[in-house]
């Protein structure tokens, strides 16, 4: 089992269409909470699915208002209902959740926009899970070739105890802790400096932008999802604790002007404990 650890660092954005379900539930305009009807198809849908299993939970909304607007109370969405079924369903330890807000293909129905929905694998199922959503066993993963930022390492030679290094090109799909595919070469570097210096411990930091407040405290799943990785590949967990801060250390003030300010608030940090 121990091999699977790390597996939820290479989902694919998308899922495997066979043997995965998905239920949607609808809102009206500008509302984050479902009204009675879809209350009702909600709650039977959890009583005829408590051995079922979510693997991601997606928001979005119609077109009308601004795109902040729209990605907020798609967010919003998302969280409600995550809040109703994460008790009564059970749901991968990895799973996802993201908001697409208005950027998604829109329907000509405005109402059909305005959803939350639910991917889900059945009981019956679960036996091929990986299988299902396409994860491989990490000894199956290309290692090979995968280039090796040289900064990073001779930052770290250098560094003092309190210094504070980020992690570039360490991104992670929208709204989840699940890091994206082409940020794989940032981990195994990070993995190959901790291995090349034994002495060396860590805190990993997650900080996030955008938001006031870190509802969901993403920054920290985020930072522990950096910390089961390395520990998945044999590095001793007290040598990289995790923390996350939210947006209670932006570089740029919230809220941000552009997108090159938000990504730069939206980022991983590692601090040097040891070294």
């Amino acid at each position: 089992m121990k091999t699977f650890l790390a597996l939820f660092l290479f989902l694919t954005a998308a899922f495997s269409a066979s043997a995965q379900e998905s239920f949607v539930v609808y809102f009206e305009s500008n509302k984050h909470e479902p009204n009675k009807k879809e209350m009702l198809r909600l709650e039977s849908w959890m009583q005829e699915n408590t051995a079922s299993k979510i693997v991601a939970i997606n928001g979005f909304t119609d077109e009308d208002g601004t795109t902040a607007y729209n990605d907020t109370l798609a967010q919003k969405r998302v969280s409600y209902i995550y809040g109703l079924v994460k008790e009564k369903v059970k749901t991968r330890d990895d799973f996802k959740t993201r908001s697409f807000g208005e950027s998604h293909k829109q329907s000509k129905i405005k109402a059909e926009n305005r959803k939350v929905t639910i991917h889900y694998i059945l009981a019956k199922d679960l036996s091929r899970e990986n299988e299902i959503l396409g994860i491989k066993p990490v000894a199956q993963i290309q290692r090979v070739g995968l280039p090796l930022d040289a900064s990073l390492e001779l930052q770290v030679r250098r560094a003092a105890v309190g210094d504070k290094l980020k992690l570039e090109n360490l991104n992670f799909y929208e709204n989840t802790f699940a890091i994206l595919p082409e940020s794989r070469p940032k981990m195994f570097e990070l993995l190959e400096i901790m291995k090349k210096n034994p002495k060396l411990k860590i805190q990993i930091q997650g900080h996030i932008c955008c938001m006031p407040n870190d509802r969901a405290d993403l920054s920290t799943k985020r930072a522990k999802a950096i910390r089961m990785f390395l520990e998945a590949h044999g590095i001793d967990k007290s040598r990289a604790t995790f923390k996350g801060f939210g947006s209670t250390q932006p570089i740029n003030p919230l809220p941000e002007k552009n997108e090159e300010e938000r990504a730069a608030n939206r980022r991983v940090e590692i601090e040097i404990i040891e070294n």
